[in-house]
């Protein structure tokens, strides 16, 4: 008996104040957001997008190229000349060198350039619409976590409030068992509980310690282990929240809503690249270079040339096996798809928006009556534990008045916890879940 308090002791020591850290919600989504993996390469990515949309990347710009070169040959020459005889020249060398800037510029190729310097920029916007979309569904993970290791904490209290209730109920039972007024049986089933909320503490414990890791491996702390203490001890949901409000925010901010109607913007200029391969092109093209010759036979020994070179090709593509007609085919395809996928995907945030609706408001109304039973638990109890006192009650009937406060505990945290989830995901779905944390 002795060696188990003195390990409920321990398990309940204090980690010293030193050790610890105090973060609010705020200082954890901010320490996330700063820290987190996943947050830093959704970035990264984004940057990628951010630096490809380009007028040099899309076609708009010219191509300069400098470029040189040197070049030889070494033959023999067999000559038969027009008198009749024949002259042999054995290892003629011949040397070319060259140097010369070339410009190339696609001044029209039927609007393709635009349509791709457009998708770069929309590509851009989908960039910061998945980091947009990463982030939340961060900031709901890491609230939601944060949400419940409070749970887990106050079902921690509870459970240590309920051991001390039983400690108590042990004490009175040893002191009438001791003077002879209660039965050994009274005094083995009170050490039978008072072991059985011990257990549950030391388990509830594990659970504290997992959400704490938990939080800490979201915020991406050097140390997963560290002992951070949590700013809120309570779960206080909202309960002022508005259907109808939600509903606009999310037709206008959801972001997997705002990334299906992106997609279908890229669809459309997909098929107007393609559209562009019906129509002519122009290029421009041009040139300034030096280039040097040196002969061993002939009448040159070397010939030198310093010039500018230019032109201009106009071209259509005037048959591909029919592939353009194929690939304006699929795009158009691809196109109602994407719309398809939109109304798809409106049809599911309604979805959802309802079940989270009629969760949240069950919740809030069963949270509401979890309270009151609460407080009739509480008030149960304490004419248990004075009956029991006076002997008019058995401590099977106590030890059931106990249970009874311990699950009306127990419910109201869960409604509590339950409700606050809810209104998270509903922030989420409407794309107000940022908005939640710096009122």
């Amino acid at each position: 008996m002795k060696r188990f308090l003195l390990l409920i002791c321990i398990a309940f020591a204090v980690v010293p104040a030193g050790a610890q850290r105090i973060f609010s919600l705020d200082d954890c989504i901010q320490t996330g957001l700063e820290r987190n993996y996943s947050i830093r390469i959704i970035r990264n990515e984004q940057q990628v997008s951010d630096n490809n949309a380009t007028p040099g990347n899309a076609g708009y710009l010219p191509t300069v190229d400098l470029s040189g070169g040197f070049s030889g040959s070494v033959n023999n020459n067999n000559n038969k000349l027009s008198d009749g005889t024949t002259e042999k020249i054995n290892g003629v060398n011949n040397e070319t060198a060259d140097v010369g800037l070339n410009v190339n510029w696609t001044v029209f190729d039927g609007l393709g350039i635009q349509a791709t310097y457009d998708r770069l920029k929309e590509l851009k916007n989908l960039g910061e619409l998945n980091t947009r979309m990463t982030i939340e569904d961060f900031v709901a993970d890491l609230s939601s976590e944060y949400y419940n290791l409070i749970r887990q904490k106050i079902r921690l209290r509870n459970l240590r409030s309920t051991l001390d209730l039983s400690r108590e109920r042990l004490r009175i039972v040893e002191e009438r068992y001791y003077i002879g007024s209660m039965s050994r049986l009274d005094l083995q089933q009170a050490q039978v509980d008072f072991n059985a909320d011990s257990s549950n503490v030391l388990n509830q414990l594990e659970q504290v310690h997992t959400s704490r890791i938990r939080l800490n491996q979201l915020m991406a702390l050097d140390d997963v282990e560290e002992q951070v203490q949590i700013k809120d001890s309570l779960i206080t949901p909202n309960p002022l929240l508005d259907e109808v409000e939600l509903w606009k925010s999310t037709l206008a901010s959801n972001s997997s809503l705002l990334i299906a109607k992106k997609n279908q913007v890229i669809s459309e200029l997909d098929y107007k690249k393609i559209r562009s391969r019906n129509y002519p092109y122009v290029k421009l093209n041009a040139g300034y270079g030096y280039t040097a010759n040196w002969y061993e036979v002939g009448a040159t020994d070397l010939q030198r040339r310093l010039g500018l070179n230019y032109g201009v090709t106009v071209g259509i593509n005037v048959f591909d096996g029919f592939n353009r007609k194929r690939e304006q085919r699929n795009a158009r395809i691809q196109i109602e798809n994407q719309e398809l996928r939109t109304r798809e995907m409106e049809l599911a945030l309604r979805a959802n928006m309802s079940n989270f609706w009629m969760a949240y408001r069950n919740n809030l109304d069963l949270w509401s009556l979890e309270k009151e039973n609460l407080v009739a638990a509480q008030e149960n109890y304490r004419i248990a534990i004075d009956r029991y006192k006076l002997g008019d009650l058995s401590g099977i009937e106590l030890r059931e008045a106990q249970n009874s406060l311990l699950e009306a505990e127990e419910r109201q945290s869960i409604a509590e916890y339950s409700t606050k989830i809810c209104e998270i995901s509903l922030l989420q779905l409407s794309g107000q879940i940022m908005n939640m944390f710096h009122d």
